[in-house]
């Protein structure tokens, strides 16, 4: 694992119950502002055991790939989905 994955695996690792931040998000705390792509290719790689149901897209969209069961685990969770989109403003 190179040491930016490293990074991006810290900041998933992280993530509190009931956090949601943006894929932009977790490159912005990695130091690697603009790497919201690579953080994707991370978590579809590399994110089996993390909390990878906690990055959502920057408009707060669901993962194309898993949206049943990102919302499913993000509901556990405490956290509003409505239409596959969570409810509460993200950190930009």
């Amino acid at each position: 694992m190179t040491p930016l994955q490293e990074r991006f695996r810290a900041v998933v690792a992280d993530l509190a119950v009931g956090e949601v931040v943006s894929y932009r998000e977790v490159a912005r705390r990695a130091g690697q502002r603009g790497a919201a792509r690579a953080v994707g290719g991370f978590l579809s790689a590399h994110g089996d055991d993390l909390p990878w149901w906690r990055v959502v897209r920057a408009d707060g969209r669901l993962a194309a790939h898993k949206p049943r069961e990102q919302g499913r685990r993000l509901r556990a969770e405490g956290v509003e989905v409505v239409d596959d989109r969570i409810v509460d403003a993200l950190p930009r």
